[in-house]
């Protein structure tokens, strides 16, 4: 098969992962009704992905080192049976719980396998571009949830909605299906017999595990708070919802733009630190006035900027540990960076329409994290195995 073809497969199915993630996430008062069940027990359709990928992320690295098409087979397989499942219950929430759990087991088998994708069917200088494809993929698929889901709901209910993502998802998977069985085009080193001992102990990425923590985590944490957050200050939910948005899309396009002319001019720190000062400049200044163009330039430069730093920050840990261990490496760094997600949703959860603390939070998150950027080296070396 194509090398795009298997990449366009392999985004598809990548943004179905978020979509399926975030089915109820626009949804949450409607779907509490259709299910018969709580605003409170919805919330952990959504909040099973994190607590799961942070158990399996890790383990899915280390078997797509080793058995790469199995591990990627599998998880598609996975992710449209949990599609199916939630498609055979639409009114019972123990049908959409076991779907999702289903779906959340797979996520971390495909969206730990970006650079191996990368570096089994792309020549090195396309490789970048594959991993921001891969990672813009991610927010294409959160945009998709958060624009049609309330659209189709309003025509079909929840099971238009559960039938119409299950359908994608099926075709995305058996298309990936199709095209894992496509051989390497470039060879691969073996997998060391024990990646975690030289890997785990790296301070290089143990400090591109922190910057994911706090900064990305900030960005899961403000994705997940923002309306309630823009309520607060005046801004309605239509307009909340549209400014999220934005910032969404801003966020892919320069996910899918910025990383291959920042690698290819080697300015991978420089960016992230650019991007983290521009994301402190950004929150404060929301943080300080209220009036939607203001508030959306500034979340659209937010988005644009620093949510395009993880394909880098993606690309430095597989250029740093080498070829045979990508798998591992960015198990690892996912892990972290749901962790840091999980903690700051949690953390700024108190905070929301009680106190003016929420974005100062994030704010200082992000700022934390400038100096750990700031003593990673200029260009990466392969760590010794």
């Amino acid at each position: 098969m194509n090398r795009w073809a298997i990449l366009g497969g392999y985004a598809l199915l990548s943004a179905c992962t978020q979509t399926l993630w975030l089915t109820y996430a626009p949804l949450t008062v409607e779907s509490a009704a259709a299910l018969h069940t709580s605003v409170a027990h919805v919330g952990w359709l959504s909040a099973v992905f994190q607590l799961l990928f942070i158990l399996l992320s890790v383990p899915a690295g280390r078997a797509l080192d080793r058995r790469f098409g199995l591990a990627l087979g599998g998880g598609a397989a996975l992710t449209a049976t949990g599609a199916l499942l939630r498609v055979a219950g639409p009114d019972g929430f123990g049908w959409q719980l076991a779907g999702q759990c289903l779906i959340a087991v797979a996520q971390p088998f495909i969206l730990n396998a970006v650079t191996e994708i990368a570096d089994r069917y792309f020549p090195p200088h396309e490789r970048t571009l594959v991993v921001s494809v891969g990672t813009a993929s991610l927010f294409l698929g959160i945009l998709i949830s958060m624009m049609t889901g309330p659209l189709v709901y309003a025509h079909g209910g929840l099971s238009a909605v559960l039938d119409s993502q299950l359908a994608v998802t099926a075709l995305a998977a058996a298309w990936v299906t199709v095209a894992v069985r496509s051989p390497a085009r470039h060879a691969a080193r073996a997998p060391v017999a024990r990646p975690d001992a030289a890997l785990y102990r790296d301070p290089i990425l143990w400090r591109l595990g922190v910057l994911l923590f706090l900064g990305y985590g900030a960005f899961i944490s403000l994705s997940t708070w923002l309306e309630a957050i823009l309520n607060g200050y005046g801004i309605g939910s239509v307009q909340s919802g549209t400014l999220t948005g934005l910032m969404i899309l801003a966020g892919m396009i320069g996910s899918a733009v910025l990383p291959p002319l920042v690698v290819a001019r080697h300015l991978d720190r420089r960016m992230i630190l650019a991007s983290l000062a521009l994301g402190v400049t950004a929150l404060a200044a929301v943080a300080w006035h209220h009036s939607l163009p203001w508030v959306g330039a500034w979340l659209a430069l937010c988005g644009l900027f620093t949510m395009s730093t993880l394909p880098v920050i993606l690309h430095l840990a597989e250029q740093h540990v080498g070829e045979g261990v990508q798998g591992a490496a960015v198990g690892f760094l996912l892990l972290l960076s749901n962790a840091g997600g999980l903690v700051l949703v949690l953390v700024v959860q108190p905070l929301v329409g009680v106190t003016p603390w929420p974005l100062p939070v994030l704010t200082l998150a992000l700022a934390l994290a400038w100096p750990v950027a700031y003593r990673l080296p200029g260009r990466a070396r392969v760590i010794p195995t």
